[in-house]
């Protein structure tokens, strides 16, 4: 039985959180990375006898590949040999202000960012003849994208009203959070499928993980001031999947 698109969201993310840990400790000095059985194993030391800090599957070492530098050893593994910017938001951005946010109808909570997101800062920029950068539709679609995301994790949260079943305007009971979060899941990943490998990562680093435009040029090893046009057409490919053109 094939995975859903959701399951797919869920493994790449898993993917990602594995490989920004995998690049913390190999950012030590002396620290490699080796395969190991089916896997792939992260020592602070390249001796045999340092202990195994963390194991990649194929999948997460992939993961790593695309976002570090990663040289080969003579002895066999490799090491990194630049650190790049992060797959995952640290805490603490700049510009970024987290607050817990009420879902609609009594649906419990879900942690938002109220600042300004980069698409919004982008949106305001313009170019040397005075357009702007990004198209009303091209800025609502990302801004679709993001919103999608960040309803996600509401599941496990304290705040969650566990004692009450979601409700509907109309009275009716609602879908469960557990629901509501499998289906978001599922649109991202149609959404992201829809535009296609090597733009995807584009929107998945602005949109989903609020990095700015230069920060995910650099991740994604883009030519300088090339990240724009590679958004643009992210955005556009976006925004027929949502059917706004």
């Amino acid at each position: 039985m094939s995975a859903t698109p959701a399951e797919l969201f869920d493994d790449e993310l898993e993917a990602r959180r594995l490989a920004e840990r995998a690049m913390r400790l190999l950012a030590r000095p002396g620290a490699v990375i080796e395969a190991q059985g089916l896997g792939y194993g992260v020592r602070l030391g390249a001796s045999r006898r340092r202990s195994v800090m963390l194991t990649l599957g194929e999948a997460a070492f992939q993961a790593l590949a695309r976002a570090a530098t990663l040289k080969p050893r003579p002895q066999g593994g490799w090491i990194m040999t630049e650190r790049p910017e992060p797959l995952l938001p640290p805490p603490g951005r700049p510009g970024v202000i987290e607050a817990e946010v009420d879902l609609p109808d009594g649906a419990g909570t879900v942690r938002r960012n109220l600042g300004e997101s980069p698409i919004a800062w982008l949106a305001r920029r313009r170019d040397a003849s005075g357009q702007p950068w990004l198209t009303p539709i091209e800025a609502a679609a990302a801004e679709r994208l993001r919103e999608e995301f960040e309803s996600l994790g509401t599941l496990g949260r304290v705040t969650m009203r566990w004692d009450l079943t979601p409700r509907t305007s109309g009275g009716r009971p609602g879908p469960a959070p557990a629901e509501r979060d499998h289906a978001a899941r599922e649109r991202i990943a149609m959404a992201l499928t829809a535009v296609g490998p090597g733009l995807r990562e584009m929107l998945e680093r602005v949109c989903l993980m609020g990095s700015a435009l230069e920060a995910a040029e650099r991740s994604l090893k883009l030519p300088r001031r090339a990240g724009k046009t590679v958004l643009k057409l992210a955005l556009q490919r976006l925004a027929r999947h949502y059917r706004m053109i």
